[in-house]
């Protein structure tokens, strides 16, 4: 999490994340395939603030996924902030989870996403110096995204 090393990174945030762009550019330029970014939050809790994923070992259900993603055996679906996976994707021998609990750690929540871009935009206020134009782009887009 870039943005919890605020205080421990020895320069300019904003011109870490420039140089990740950079380097992203660079190597397109020269025919490189990047790596595919999968994000996962295991910790998303229910109605009685207990953990709704079962936990470590049950992991590999979902990096399977990953796996079958990049070798086009998984579609997925689109979403917000990008493919998400389907719930038949999913390998759910030997564990008793249901459709409505596999919502409960995918769904997006607009009203909580809308409240987090506002601190984005206070972060982005103090970054402004050097701050990427891509990060200030993806943001507008989320929130397009978020309203429609």
């Amino acid at each position: 999490d870039p943005f919890a090393m605020l205080p421990f990174c020895g320069y300019n945030m904003s011109d870490y994340f420039q140089h990740w762009l950079d380097m992203e550019h660079k190597l397109e330029s020269l025919g490189h395939t990047l790596p595919k970014i999968f994000c996962v939050n295991w910790f998303r809790k229910d109605e009685a603030g207990k953990f709704v994923w079962p936990g470590y070992g049950e992991n590999m259900r979902v990096l399977k996924w990953m796996i079958d993603r990049l070798e086009d055996q998984a579609q997925g679906q689109d979403t917000i902030f990008g493919i998400a996976p389907q719930y038949a994707e999913i390998n759910w021998t030997g564990l008793d989870f249901s459709a409505q609990q596999f919502n409960t750690v995918t769904s997006i929540d607009k009203a909580a996403w809308t409240e987090e871009l506002k601190l984005h935009a206070d972060l982005f206020k103090q970054l402004e110096h050097h701050l990427p134009k891509e990060l200030g782009e993806t943001k507008a887009a989320i929130e397009r995204r978020l309203a429609a």
